[in-house]
């Protein structure tokens, strides 16, 4: 269990930093911006390899 708290960890601070290297907490906060915001953090490392998830409310 404690290996996969890790592995947790850092899949998160790895989407915080793709998160901040595309200057989404620079932007107005909106719907779309906090949600865009929340999903590439999710993602993690899948940002570096193609994903660039965002999203639209409405």
């Amino acid at each position: 269990m404690r290996l996969g708290s890790i592995i947790l960890v850092i899949w998160l601070i790895i989407g915080v930093v793709a998160t901040v290297q595309r200057g989404y907490f620079n932007d107005k906060v909106s719907c779309a911006n906090a949600g865009t915001v929340i999903v590439t953090i999710l993602a993690g490392p899948l940002n570096y390899v193609g994903v660039n998830p965002k999203l639209t409310c409405g």
